[in-house]
C-alpha cells in the first residue's frame, strides 16, 4: 500500500512539471475572496472554521485595521480574540497547559477514573444543570445583543441534549480523547505562561489549527457531536437591507437539533461583516465604540428583495 501511495504521489508530481511547461507561470497566488455581500460575511466564518483555518477566520472577520490592532493587543496580552468568543475562554491557557504537562494523559485521566468513570447518570444531570444555568448566564449577561442571547441559548439548548446522551462517562472514550488531545496540545507550544503574547494572534492562531481539528475529529468520533457536518449544514440567507446596515437569516443542524436565528450585518468600506464580531473585537482592542450592544434592529432596516 505504502509502495503505490509513494508511486502515485510521484506520478502526479512528474505530471505538475510536465504541465508546467505547457502553461505561462502564474504571476502569483489568486486574491483571496472577501464578503461583499451580507450573506457572505457568515458564510466565509463558517468556511474557515470548517477548513480549521483559524487565521483566515479572524482575518474574514474583522477590517484590516482593526485586526492590526487587536493583533497588537495580543503581543501586549491584552487579549486572545477571536478565542474570547468561546465559552470559558479565559480557561483556553489554562487547559492547554493540563493537557501539555508531562504525563498528562495518566494523570488526567486518574483524576477521570476516581470522579467521572461510570457515572453516567450524574453526568447527564450535571449536563442539564449545566445547560440550564448557561442559560441564563446569556440571558442575563448584557454585553450580549438579542441575536447574540437567542443563537446562544438555541445552541446551548442542543448542547445540552447531546450532553445528557453522550457517554461522557466511558473511561475508554475519555482515554481516546486525552491520547489525542495531550499530544495536540504539546504540539501548539502555548502552554507556557506568556506563550500567546510572544507568538502573536496570527502565529498562535495558526498553532491552534491542528488542535481544533484533532478537538472536532474527538468530539465526532468518541462521542457524537460532529462540528464539521453542522459547519456543512450552515444555510444563510439575506432578509432586510437598508444602507449598510442588514439582517441575514442563519440556519443549521448541531446535534440533530435545528438552530434558526437572525443576526445583523454591516458594511465597512466595501467588505460587510457581522455586527456583534464588530463589537466585541473593538471591546478588546480598547477602541472607542459603542459600550453597550443594540437590542433593537437599526430604524428603517428593509426586508430584502
Amino acid at each position: 500500500m505504502k509502495g503505490i501511495i509513494r508511486h502515485a504521489a510521484w506520478a502526479a508530481v512528474l505530471l505538475g512539471v510536465v504541465l508546467a511547461g505547457c502553461r505561462p507561470a502564474p504571476e502569483g497566488p489568486p486574491p483571496e475572496p472577501v464578503a461583499t455581500q451580507p450573506v457572505q460575511a457568515v458564510t466565509m466564518l463558517a468556511e474557515a472554521l470548517r477548513r480549521d483555518d483559524l487565521v483566515a477566520y479572524a482575518r474574514h472577520a474583522l477590517p484590516p485595521e482593526l485586526h492590526t490592532r487587536i493583533e497588537g493587543r495580543w503581543r501586549k496580552g491584552a487579549t486572545i480574540w477571536p478565542l474570547s468568543e468561546l465559552p470559558l475562554h479565559a480557561q483556553v491557557p489554562a487547559m492547554l497547559a493540563a493537557l501539555a504537562a508531562p504525563d498528562s494523559e495518566q494523570v488526567l485521566m486518574e483524576k477521570y477514573r476516581a470522579q467521572f468513570a461510570g457515572a453516567h447518570g450524574e453526568l447527564r444531570s450535571t449536563a442539564a444543570a449545566l445547560g440550564l444555568f448557561a442559560a441564563q448566564y446569556v440571558q442575563g449577561e448584557p454585553r450580549y445583543s438579542d441575536s447574540e442571547r437567542d443563537h446562544y441559548v438555541q445552541t446551548i439548548a442542543a448542547l445540552g441534549r447531546w450532553g445528557q446522551q453522550a457517554p461522557l462517562g466511558d473511561p475508554e472514550r475519555a482515554q481516546a480523547l486525552l491520547s489525542t488531545l495531550a499530544p495536540a496540545a504539546r504540539a501548539t507550544a502555548l502552554h507556557e505562561p506568556g506563550a500567546f503574547a510572544r507568538a502573536g494572534m496570527v502565529d498562535s492562531l495558526t498553532r491552534l489549527a491542528p488542535f481544533a481539528a484533532a478537538f472536532k475529529q474527538v468530539l465526532a468520533g468518541q462521542y457524537g457531536l460532529d462540528l464539521d457536518a453542522a459547519l456543512d449544514s450552515v444555510r444563510v440567507e439575506e432578509t432586510a437591507r437598508t444602507g449598510d446596515q442588514a439582517r441575514v437569516r442563519l440556519r443549521y443542524t448541531l446535534a440533530g437539533t435545528d438552530v434558526d436565528t437572525e443576526l445583523r450585518v454591516e458594511r465597512r468600506g466595501d467588505r460587510w461583516y457581522l455586527t456583534d464580531l464588530l463589537r466585541h473585537a473593538q471591546d478588546q482592542a480598547g477602541a472607542a465604540g459603542p459600550a453597550k450592544p443594540a437590542t433593537t434592529e437599526p430604524a428603517g432596516v428593509a426586508p430584502a428583495g
